[in-house]
């Protein structure tokens, strides 16, 4: 059985990975639907991605360094806890580069179309991955991070459609 740190770790990772993909792409999604212009919409997607890595490292530190305090009724090592803060900035940031890449080489309809499909390929395989590394079934966990995913992105879509200039 993996260790408390592996499972922390792998826990950041996927939820750092899942939540960028979900949040980049709706967000942008939503935001080229909007009809803003390109530079607009990097402009959007790198604060998103930066802004949000960062949320999400702290909220982890502080949810796992509280949740230990909790555990041991007692002062603990902050080093598990930052560590795996340290795990979801890097998956969150790099993941958010996935859905926003597209803009940065294309026109942004091509790259609209181009954004979602990295990201739903880049949910499988996160969903694939996590299958292997916990030893879970593989059709299910892929077919979960991606149907999740697609919902997610749809509600972008449809945000931006609703309160489209």
């Amino acid at each position: 059985m993996p260790g408390k740190n592996f499972v922390l770790y792998v826990r950041n990772f996927i939820f750092g990975a899942e939540d960028s993909l979900v949040s980049t792409v709706g967000l942008l999604s939503g935001v080229a639907i909007g009809g803003v212009a390109k530079v607009d919409i990097l402009l959007t997607g790198m604060v998103l991605i930066f802004v949000e890595a960062f949320s999400m490292a702290v909220g982890s530190f502080l949810t796992e360094y509280s949740a230990e305090e909790y555990v041991n009724r007692a002062k603990v090592s902050i080093s598990n806890p930052f560590a795996g803060g340290v795990v979801m900035f890097f998956s969150y940031l790099f993941t958010g580069l996935i859905p926003l890449w597209p803009y940065v080489v294309f026109d942004i309809n091509p790259a609209f179309w181009v954004s979602i499909a990295s990201s739903v390929v880049g949910l499988s395989l996160l969903g694939v991955v996590s299958a292997r590394v916990l030893r879970i079934p593989l059709l299910g966990s892929a077919l979960r991070m991606t149907l999740i995913g697609a919902v997610a992105i749809a509600v972008g879509a449809l945000i931006g459609q609703i309160f489209k200039h």
